[in-house]
């Protein structure tokens, strides 16, 4: 990754949270499929990891792949795994913060503070907590350029009835997400690239029994995972998908609340999660 554009991950050590399934599981593939030298794969389920881990390896021998396993939620189990690769060295030269849960489809009120809160702490708080503490190694390790990929969500812009938590804990990360980017520019750290990715639902499993918003399919993994990929090598600042999501927000910013209301009722916004099956 020597090009401020980079052309692939050849050579790098990438650090992947959720790596269990879905895209984490896609992005950890693809960065061996492209001679990525070291995948540290970070999730809850050791076997999983150890499947996904073989996969990596089989399209790329030569790659080292790292297990790390740990609830996100719980802050001392990640500052443990973040210490364990400052301490051997191994900051990443691209960091990708995919892991993310849903709790429910209740309602705000009737949802338990507790699975809120739970939300919050995987989506929101652990890559914040990540990304600080692996940052000042990342920094110093200039001029070799670094990525950052924040996947936070569609629903970060958006009202999302049924999903508040979710909705919260990823509008607070896309924000934060950009903001260190801009503050990553005004340091004079450009050789550090963060990319806020806000995808629509994924078919992963996640949000199964989700219904499609206007004529929209839900996002193949496949494709979401290609989508923030690329966008992350080139080092762009946002990437949204699908481009429903454009005309959602820029209908946001511009209409008043009301008029808002309506057209996110008739393209199935607000009942989107009504049928929610999806895994927690």
């Amino acid at each position: 990754m020597s090009a401020q554009r980079a052309r692939s991950v050849r050579g790098a050590q990438v650090l992947i949270t959720g790596a269990n399934r879905g895209m984490g599981r896609l992005f950890a593939l693809q960065a061996a499929a492209e001679g990525a030298s070291r995948l540290v794969l970070w999730g809850r389920e050791a076997e999983s990891l150890e499947s996904v881990a073989a996969e990596a390896r089989s399209i790329e021998p030569a790659v080292e792949v790292e297990i790390g396993v740990a609830d996100l939620a719980d802050f001392l189990a990640v500052d443990d795994l973040v210490a364990d690769l400052l301490e051997a060295g191994r900051a990443p030269d691209v960091l990708i913060n995919n892991a993310g849960m849903v709790s429910s489809n209740t309602m705000a009120w009737q949802q338990d503070p507790d699975e809120a809160i739970r939300t919050l702490s995987v989506n929101t708080v652990a890559p914040i907590r990540i990304s600080g503490r692996l940052l000042p190694a990342m920094i110093a390790d200039a001029p070799r350029q670094k990525r950052i990929l924040n996947v936070a969500s569609a629903s970060a812009l958006t009202p999302v009835p049924r999903a508040a938590a979710y909705a919260g804990s990823k509008a607070a990360l896309a924000h934060w997400s950009d903001t260190l980017r801009t503050e990553l520019m005004l340091a004079g750290h450009t050789h550090i690239a963060v990319t806020t990715y806000n995808p629509g639902f994924v078919d992963t499993g996640m949000f199964a029994g989700t219904t499609s918003i206007g004529l929209t399919p839900h996002l193949s993994p496949e494709r979401a995972v290609e989508i923030g990929w690329k966008a992350m090598l080139a080092g762009r600042a946002e990437t949204v998908a699908p481009s429903l999501v454009h005309i959602a927000r820029g209908a946001r910013a511009f209409l008043p609340a009301p008029a808002f209301d309506a057209l996110a009722r008739s393209l199935g916004v607000y009942s989107s999660m009504d049928t929610f099956t999806g895994r927690l």
